[in-house]
């Protein structure tokens, strides 16, 4: 269950942001490749209903985005020069999987991620000043109060 979209006009390294951000609603997304690349994800799903026959609830197994071909263009400069400019490509390939056949652990792990993330936003840092364990199981410092001793018997001289 794959889709591709070859030589879209767009540098990889700019795709690869809205690729990186793809929980997020694409839609909403400011960048030019969010579109393509929602459409892709679309494309994915509609091959895995018409080719596979599958309607089950599915993910995103991987997301890749490869370099293409790069257009090489030349910008007259003074002098008689002329600069290159690249005007490079990109190669996305989305692969959707079943939920499921992903493993338990995998599909929970995101759950548990946020609720382990809210856990430790809640609890409170409590150091212990003896040298024992915080609270988050951290070694908490040792601290000490010093005290100047004054000696009785000082020479004056």
């Amino acid at each position: 269950m794959k889709a591709f979209l070859k030589n879209y006009r767009q540098s990889p390294r700019k795709v690869r942001l809205v690729v990186d951000a793809v929980m997020v609603e694409l839609q909403f997304m400011p960048k030019r490749a969010s579109r393509a690349i929602s459409k892709l994800i679309a494309s994915a799903k509609a091959n895995a209903e018409n080719n596979f026959k599958v309607t089950e609830a599915l993910y995103i197994k991987e997301i890749t985005v490869d370099d293409g071909p790069t257009y090489k263009r030349h910008r007259p400069v003074s002098r008689g020069r002329a600069h290159p400019i690249r005007k490079r490509t990109s190669h996305v390939n989305v692969a959707l999987g079943l939920l499921a056949d992903k493993p338990a652990s995998a599909r929970n792990r995101s759950a548990q991620a946020v609720a382990d993330g809210k856990k430790k936003a809640k609890k409170e840092d409590k150091v212990n000043t003896e040298g024992g364990e915080s609270d988050l199981g951290q070694k908490a410092p040792v601290v000490k109060k010093i005290t100047a001793k004054k000696s009785a018997n000082k020479d004056n001289a």
